[in-house]
């Protein structure tokens, strides 16, 4: 018994040496020795083992960011945020942008208490590419941020995975490998109403394990949703799952023109793993012509990332029927619209904003005020920006997502359909839009547009 006990005993004392090598703590609750301030003026002080960040109105973002750089680890923190701020934590970031200009850049863990877009645990990159994984991607999470009270939160950060925890829950499942490396920093966001003046922020308990933190990673309970910016790749989860890459990244491998037993010998081009259709004029069809999966789909989710060119005009189409159209002019079938929405004219015709970028053309407005995620109507990340289409096909009832947040739904067949089919340029097409299945297309409108990361889940 007596050599029982020395042995639980060594093995506690094990134990606890190593909790105590695990965590390192960045905030030693006395001091903001270790940090430093950058970008705006903000104040931070240190006040009952809470470090507070102060909002000043007239000011931009301030962050305190850590004096050392972190790759790979598991970073734990609890904040509090009077009501009516946005904050967040950076990570992995630096202090100036590639064209030199000084401005913290790199990815945020969401701190929001806005009451239509309640985005907390999302994940933002900061002067970058926007919002990487808004909280539409997990809606049914977003009550489990306590907003005006102490939340614990915890960033996952090894390898490509990024996954974001409050109170325990998975918020957040994002794959990217776009930044490896860079400092942590604690944000106070800018603000232009002067009743938020002097609001406060607060931090404390912030620790982080930078050894083996693959080790450490939560696996048990369920992970949100994953999202991937792989280029041109799919994850171990995504192929388990049935995901399939559309487009190679490579060739032109399953895709043909829409009137070719073949792909078109001009008029698209790939480089650098990215599939453009050039500019041409802004013809509809006439020089390389649209592009066709060899393969017709039923029910499916699909995801396309595009960068338009100012001014550009193109789509993605569903349920295609090239026999249905085979004169001038594009391939006839449902469309997401891709659309510089204020240079090009298209913009302004139709009814109501249906030719706007991510509706259905010139049927259905895109507008996600509709579904209660967000307090903009659209979440389009600009011209010359890569943005992510996702079309969600169950059977008859279609959705239309951009940058992750829905703005269309509908049900094929209905008579509410066949009326507004009645009324826009698919009139003329008997029963349009109610195939079983179809060709997906890519549309040669004569500008200039890209696409990348094309992948679809074929659905039972």
């Amino acid at each position: 018994m007596k050599r029982l006990n020395t042995l639980l005993l060594i093995v506690m004392v094990a134990t606890i040496s190593l909790n105590a090598q695990e965590w390192v703590e960045l905030f030693n609750g006395k001091s903001l020795k270790g940090w430093e301030k950058l970008d705006g003026m903000a104040e931070y002080h240190v006040e009952n083992r809470e470090l507070t960040g102060v909002s000043k109105i007239g000011s931009p973002n301030t962050f305190l960011a850590t004096k050392k750089v972190y790759g790979d680890f598991i970073l734990e923190y609890e904040m509090k945020m009077d009501r009516g701020l946005n904050s967040g934590v950076q990570f992995r970031s630096i202090a100036n942008k590639p064209d030199g200009t000084e401005r913290v850049n790199g990815y945020q863990v969401e701190c929001d208490d806005h009451d239509n877009r309640p985005w907390a645990g999302g994940i933002y990159e900061e002067a970058g590419r926007g919002w990487l994984y808004p909280m539409s991607y997990n809606q049914c999470v977003v009550r489990g941020n306590k907003r005006g009270e102490w939340n614990q939160v915890r960033i996952e950060a090894v390898g490509s995975t990024i996954r974001t925890y409050i109170n325990g829950v998975n918020f957040a499942n994002l794959v990217d490998d776009a930044r490896s490396e860079g400092f942590i920093a604690l944000q106070v966001h800018g603000i232009g109403d002067a009743a938020l003046d002097g609001k406060e922020i607060r931090w404390r308990n912030i620790r982080i394990i930078t050894e083996d933190p693959e080790k450490y990673m939560k696996s048990d309970g369920s992970l949100a949703p994953e999202v991937s910016y792989l280029t041109n790749d799919l994850t171990a989860q995504q192929r388990e799952d049935g995901w399939q890459l559309l487009w190679d990244g490579k060739t032109t491998d399953g895709w043909r023109g829409a009137n070719l037993d073949h792909f078109p010998g001009k008029g698209w081009g790939i480089s650098e793993g990215v599939l453009s259709v050039e500019s041409s004029g802004g013809g509809e069809s006439a020089h390389g012509g649209d592009i066709v999966t060899v393969k017709k789909y039923k029910s499916f989710i699909l995801e396309v990332d595009f960068k338009i060119t100012e001014g550009a005009n193109s789509g993605i189409k569903y349920f295609v029927d090239p026999d249905l159209n085979t004169g001038a002019g594009s391939a006839i079938g449902c469309e997401y619209q891709i659309l510089d929405d204020q240079k090009n004219p298209d913009a302004k015709q139709g009814i109501s904003g249906n030719r706007t970028v991510a509706s259905l053309y010139d049927l259905i407005e895109a507008n996600a005020l509709l579904f209660g995620q967000d307090e903009r109507a659209k979440r389009f990340n600009g011209v010359g920006k890569w943005n992510r289409a996702r079309i969600e096909v169950h059977g008859s009832v279609v959705a239309h997502y951009l940058n992750g947040v829905k703005v269309i739904e509908y049900e094929r067949g209905t008579q509410i359909w066949k009326a507004l089919v009645a009324y826009s340029k698919y009139a003329k097409w008997p029963a349009f839009g109610e195939a079983e299945t179809g060709h997906i297309l890519l549309q040669d409108h004569g500008d200039q547009v890209s696409f990348k990361n094309i992948r679809i889940l074929e659905l039972d």
